[in-house]
């Protein structure tokens, strides 16, 4: 007999238990989407006084909205569902959670075992429902009435191990799931009771280079005078030690560093002294004779640029080494020759103390190309007006310590090419894992939610606008009175006008760009957010609108309307403008 006090309905003893264990672990925050077979979770989540709780009608939008809070939070967010088809809607979130390194633990309700292939209504086959796509997946024990000890220290132990497994060296998704037989609520008036018992403790240390690890890239870099660092995206936002410390190492080894906007790197105070370099996008689109790299250092996932990523393939240095410590595989051109699974802070910091190294003629001309591309880009975009000079304005406008989260498609590819290193220091989120335009209004949402006390920036497209307009249903709900959406509307999906299908005037329209054609005033005005449409080149009218919006805590979706066909066709004068100039860069 448990010598734990009892409640009534063995599924809410069970549960409770393991919220206790969940909280003792660390979680601040769940997101629940209501339903009935759930209801023993959501009722000891809702009591538990150390969880917030984040209730949204939409699973889809539970799931990328807890995604959003993993990022900025840097810790595990649990979702909450009943059975059936609900818990798929976690699907693609779980996906990018995984491919992206994003911690989330996924509670799913389930029939009890004698319901499973029965036919039984909103019963589906749950077991290990998302496949490769978590870290780890379990099916939960059936409570019992008068569980022995083992099972109530296991409910606990099961907790502190889904926790540990989701915030791990490999950070990502962990599946939970419960079968829950009826009666599912309690017999009235619900008097929760938390348990005190002990939880297991899960704890983990650094990886630490070794000696030999550290000699050989010391005899590396003392080799190479011709070395690039290449930042790609972080999950989430990267640890300030680890920031200063990639900084440092550039420095030190005079080795000009490539920082993706979402690798934590382009914007702080660091770029007012390491070699920060932000306009490769653009010029190292012509650069046939731009000398390539002995050597390649690189972090995080696979950089954003289609053409740093072009560049490095074409040139192909001998010398590439990968550090990453959750040892997760990034590189689809398979050129690294060396990866190294340690922490990436230590790996830094260790490798600077050996260099003192004076840049030479070879960086200072990277750095010259960058400084030319810089001034002939700000120019074209003051002279021009397209939606990725709207893109350029409106974060320009995010205030110091701000966070900008940046959708799919053409959003991330404009911060990636246009928005230059900066002291102002801006905190990048993006749903780069996957990459999908699925999720990205509830997943800034989330980070809005995180971090209320910051500013948020939206720069979302129409068409992903569109696929999750219900997620706009939290700002409201919640109170994210620090959110401001920039939505670029230019016709619809305009990095389709980048392919050869475009010339297909048939059929492009139809099965590519797919305007949406919608008034995104009517959203706003259904989901209670104010609303501005900016029309024609109105570049002072959008910084003004994005400043008032963060600055008085007014949540608003702001509209650029631009035209899809001439935003390529500047973007393309501009590819030319620089071609002109490429002896520059020698």
């Amino acid at each position: 007999m448990s010598s734990v006090a009892s409640t009534p309905n063995p599924n809410l003893r069970f549960s409770e238990t393991l919220v206790a264990g969940l909280a003792d672990a660390g979680l601040k925050a769940v997101c629940i989407a209501p339903g009935s077979r759930s209801t023993p979770l959501a009722l000891a989540f809702d009591a538990h006084p150390s969880i917030e709780n984040f209730v949204h009608l939409d699973e889809r939008c539970a799931s990328f909205f807890a995604l959003g809070m993993a990022q900025a939070s840097g810790r595990p967010v649990a979702l909450v569902c009943t059975s059936g088809t609900a818990a798929l809607e976690f699907h693609a979130a779980v996906v990018e959670a995984k491919m992206a390194g994003v911690p989330l633990l996924l509670l799913t309700a389930d029939r009890p075992p004698e319901l499973r292939h029965s036919g039984a209504n909103q019963t589906i086959d749950q077991i290990k429902m998302y496949g490769d796509h978590v870290l780890w997946a379990v099916d939960g024990a059936l409570p019992e009435e008068d569980p022995p000890d083992v099972a109530l220290r296991n409910a606990r132990t099961l907790a502190a191990r889904c926790y540990a497994v989701a915030d791990g060296i490999r950070k990502g998704p962990v599946h939970i799931n419960f079968p829950f037989r009826k009666p599912l609520e309690p017999e009235a008036p619900y008097s929760p009771h938390f348990d005190q018992g002990r939880s297991s403790s899960v704890q983990r240390g650094v990886l630490v280079p070794t000696a030999e690890q550290m000699e050989e890239m010391v005899a590396l870099v003392s080799a190479n005078e011709k070395g690039w660092i290449v930042c790609g995206p972080w999950a989430g936002r990267p640890p300030c030690d680890l920031v200063d410390a990639v900084a440092e190492l550039g420095l030190s080894a005079g080795y000009p560093i490539f920082a993706d906007p979402l690798s934590g790197l382009r914007f702080g105070p660091q770029t007012a002294t390491a070699p920060i370099i932000g306009s490769y996008e653009s010029f190292l689109q012509h650069s046939a004779r731009f000398e390539a790299p002995q050597v390649v250092i690189r972090f995080g996932a696979v950089p954003t640029s289609k053409n740093l990523n072009a560049y490095l393939e074409r040139t192909a240095p001998a010398l590439q080494v990968h550090v990453r410590s959750d040892g997760v595989w990034a590189d689809d051109s398979h050129r690294v020759h060396s990866y190294l699974q340690v922490d990436e802070t230590v790996f830094c910091r260790q490798l600077a103390e050996r260099f003192r190294r004076t840049p030479g003629r070879w960086a200072a001309s990277v750095l010259a190309a960058e400084e030319r591309s810089r001034q002939r880009q700000e120019r074209f975009l003051q002279a021009s007006w397209f939606d990725a000079a709207a893109a350029a304005t409106a974060v320009t406008a995010l205030p110091d310590d701000g966070n900008l989260f940046v959708g799919n498609s053409l959003p991330v590819r404009h911060v990636d090419q246009f928005a230059q290193p900066d002291a102002k220091r801006m905190h990048v989120y993006g749903n780069r894992g996957a990459s999908g335009i699925d999720g990205v209004m509830s997943s800034a949402l989330g980070v809005a939610a995180a971090e209320r006390n910051r500013p948020m920036l939206l720069l979302i497209g129409d068409v992903s606008s569109y696929h999750d307009m219900n997620g706009l249903l939290a700002v409201n709900r919640y109170g994210l009175d620090n959110v401001t959406v920039v939505l670029l509307n230019n016709g619809g999906g305009g990095v389709f006008r980048r392919l050869p299908i475009s010339r297909d005037n048939a059929r492009f329209e139809e099965l590519f760009l797919t305007p949406p054609g919608l008034d995104f005033s009517l959203a706003a005005e259904m989901y209670g957010l104010d609303f501005v449409r900016i029309q024609g080149e109105n570049r002072a009218g959008l910084a003004q609108e994005v400043c008032a919006s963060l600055r008085d805590r007014r949540p608003t979706v702001i509209e650029v309307c631009t035209d899809g066909a001439r935003d390529e066709q500047i973007r393309r004068e501009l590819v030319e403008s620089l071609k002109d100039h490429q002896e520059e860069y020698t």
